[in-house]
């Protein structure tokens, strides 16, 4: 049994064979060709952390494969009211065959999974975001092949987003450029140093934009920093992506932002709405690569 907690979970040989299953699983839905090889099976689905785009893709993506769902929120569960995570997994593991989690701490997340007698993924937490970048590299190969040798500008808050690009850098053997302004750097994360050799950090957000083949980023106040706002938008005032920042990068660089968008704050609405943008084809394919994710933990390898 595998759970998914972080990038760093799945070499990179694992990856390319949900890359490669993410592209049959997306052609047969747009070509409206049923497969459905987890019928009988259920996805609980834990949200501490609020969410559009995860619930949504998760659970379509279930019920495509011939499975269902259930949705926890902890508002409304003995999550809420200080049972113990370690028998929430225990009990939700004996119901359900494999368990999505959103939360705040990647600490709940790993105590979950050291419980559960089934896979966990993880749906997000403060410290890594893996499936929104899983989704991110496949719709970079989508539109320009192979990433590795390429070169990724993170233009930004060093949040989860930008710490789980660092893991893939290093598995997917590609270069990250990371602007953040003084003061909000990236730092070892939980206990582990920043790998210098696929990463270039910045203060100057041209500079990491130079030359990159994906631009990329996210609102400048994540989840549980919303007290931190004010603060927030005037360090990250020269931050955003607008078309003379586009304009420094591989002259056929695409956009990228894992949504929701402030049009006029991280990102222009020039660039999230033009030509090098493919923020909506990013945002469906987080359906289908979850969906590959899911047959593979449990299933195993499927190669028809």
């Amino acid at each position: 049994m595998k759970h998914f907690l972080q990038f760093t979970d799945f070499t990179r040989e694992e990856f390319e064979h949900l890359i490669e299953r993410t592209k049959i699983l997306k052609q047969r839905f747009k070509n409206y060709i049923p497969y459905q090889p987890l019928t009988d099976r259920m996805l609980a689905m834990v949200f501490e952390k609020s969410s559009t785009r995860t619930r949504v893709s998760f659970e379509a993506g279930m019920f495509q494969l011939g499975g269902a769902s259930i949705v926890l929120n902890t508002s409304d569960s003995q999550l809420g009211r200080g049972e113990p995570i370690e028998d929430v997994a225990r009990v939700i593991s004996r119901m359900v065959d494999i368990v999505m989690i959103r939360t705040f701490d990647q600490s709940i997340l790993e105590r979950f999974a050291a419980n559960s007698r089934v896979p966990v993924i993880n749906g997000l937490t403060n410290e890594y975001h893996p499936c929104q970048v899983l989704a991110d590299i496949f719709t970079f190969i989508e539109f320009r092949g192979a990433i590795a040798g390429k070169t990724v500008a993170w233009i930004g808050d060093a949040n989860n987003m930008a710490y789980t690009w660092l893991q893939a850098a290093r598995i997917f053997d590609f270069k990250l450029q990371v602007a953040t302004p003084s003061g909000y750097e990236m730092k070892s994360q939980r206990g582990e140093a920043l790998d210098t050799a696929y990463l270039s950090a910045f203060t100057d957000p041209m500079q990491a934009a130079n030359g990159a083949h994906l631009v990329t980023t996210d609102v400048w106040t994540s989840m549980g920093f919303e007290a931190e706002t004010a603060a927030r938008q005037q360090a990250f005032a020269d931050f955003m992506v607008d078309a003379e920042m586009m304009s420094v990068a591989a002259k056929d660089a695409l956009f990228m932002h894992c949504l929701p968008a402030h049009r006029g704050e991280e990102v222009s609405a020039e660039v999230l709405d033009g030509a090098q943008s493919v923020v909506w084809d990013e945002a469906e394919n987080r359906l289908h690569v979850q969906k590959a994710l899911m047959e593979y933990l449990l299933l195993g390898r499927i190669n028809s």
